[in-house]
């Protein structure tokens, strides 16, 4: 027979002190290895890409922007793209592994760290879509029962 009550005897609360820390980082950890694991494929396929070149000449031949043209020939140059591109590929390395050590309740500091990078704007996974990930995991990752879990 079902207790229609409250919790069974001897069963935690859901949400209470008895949350398997397991399952509840589960689903962040998650999000945040895919979402930067897709960040991370996706700017290493856009410098294995060629430049747009027919950007590069509109706004090579634009009179108005004669003073930049120097920074936009090294921007759409294979070593512009690679340094524009290193820190959102190192921040996306560092969330990618801080989620992975999170779900497997290893090293908290380093889920912490890959959590507050996943918070990074423009540079986080999916550009602003870590931002809420990265708040979700330091949130769990700040819960006492879930911090007693880490090894």
């Amino acid at each position: 027979m079902e207790n229609n009550f409250g919790v069974p005897p001897g069963a935690n609360p859901p949400g209470g002190a008895g949350v398997n820390a397991k399952e509840a980082v589960s689903i962040p950890a998650i999000l945040l290895l895919v979402s930067s694991a897709l960040t991370f494929l996706y700017y290493l396929v856009s410098l294995a890409l060629p430049a747009n070149q027919e950007a590069l000449e509109q706004v090579l031949n634009n009179p108005q922007l004669e003073q930049f043209r120097g920074a936009f020939e090294f921007m759409y140059s294979g070593t512009g793209r690679f340094v524009s591109s290193l820190p959102v590929l190192a921040v996306n390395a560092l969330t990618f592994f801080g989620a992975l050590k999170m779900k497997n309740l290893q090293s908290h500091g380093l889920a912490t760290a890959g959590a507050i990078a996943a918070i990074i704007p423009c540079c986080g996974p999916c550009l602003c879509l870590g931002i809420p990930l990265g708040i979700w995991a330091l949130v769990v990752l700040s819960k006492p029962e879930v911090k007693a879990s880490f090894t």
